[in-house]
């Protein structure tokens, strides 16, 4: 089983909410390897194309081709998903600052 660091940024079956169907998105992981080992499962936020509609808590990746991404993207810390981790695949990471503001933006959905 692949064990991922949080903020790696993973190819998955994302399911989308206006679609019956499931779509190979990137997505980046915001559980612990430690929950991963605990139970095959990531928690990720879905990444798009940085063009899309914007939603609060929008996080601007600032290099997509570190995160492993062809386009501007940004993160969407309101779209989470639970995946098993054999469905994901490792494509690139975040920067620390990147990092600190995705955790800013979940805090703040959290309260």
């Amino acid at each position: 089983m692949p064990t991922f660091s949080r903020f790696d940024v993973v190819s998955v079956p994302f399911p989308c909410t206006d679609r019956p169907v499931r779509q190979r998105r990137p997505a980046l992981v915001v559980s612990s390897p430690a929950h991963e080992r605990a139970t095959g499962l990531v928690w990720v936020v879905m990444i798009t194309a940085a063009e899309n509609r914007p939603w609060p808590g929008d996080v601007r990746l600032a290099d997509a081709r570190r995160a492993g991404l062809s386009i501007p993207s940004v993160v969407w810390p309101t779209k989470i998903a639970t995946i098993e981790a054999g469905q994901a695949s490792r494509v690139g990471t975040i920067t620390p600052s990147e990092r600190r503001a995705v955790r800013a933006a979940i805090g703040e959905i959290l309260g």
